[in-house]
């Protein structure tokens, strides 16, 4: 019985996403992709060869073009800012004087509770101020 090459590259395919799915190594997909594209080679009918050749460029094309964009995906931050990181840089409404040793402000809807990042500095009721960190429960103004 002799089976055509087509299908020896399906079974290469096949053979290179066992151990992509049993070590989520994003590599042996893009090998077993290119095992896909050698076995529709092999089916229109060129040589081996060719089929290596497709196979060759279309796993080292993967890898080089794919892999740098999911290791940006992987390694970078998140797009928006979450929990207090979101609060920093934004302006809340002084609703009771602050200063060094304490206050009252509106930051996103909530009221907090505040202090002057400068201890000599204060800021009066319907001033703007804008939020530098967050300390524990007190946002940190200026």
């Amino acid at each position: 019985m002799d089976i055509d090459a087509w299908i020896w590259w399906l079974i290469a395919a096949v053979g290179l996403g066992i151990p992509l799915v049993l070590t989520a190594m994003p590599e042996f997909g893009m090998l077993s992709v290119g095992a896909v594209a050698g076995a529709v080679t092999a089916a229109l009918g060129f040589g081996v060869v060719a089929q290596v050749v497709v196979f060759a460029v279309v796993s080292v094309a993967l890898i080089a073009v794919v892999r740098p964009i999911a290791a940006r995906h992987r390694d970078g931050r998140p797009g928006h800012a979450t929990g207090v990181d979101a609060l920093r840089g934004r302006q809340a409404v002084v609703l009771e004087r602050v200063d060094g040793n304490g206050g009252r402000i509106k930051l996103a809807g909530e009221i907090w509770s505040a202090r002057a990042l400068d201890s000599g500095q204060s800021f009066e009721a319907g001033e703007q101020v804008d939020v530098v960190d967050i300390d524990g429960a007190t946002a940190v103004v200026m």
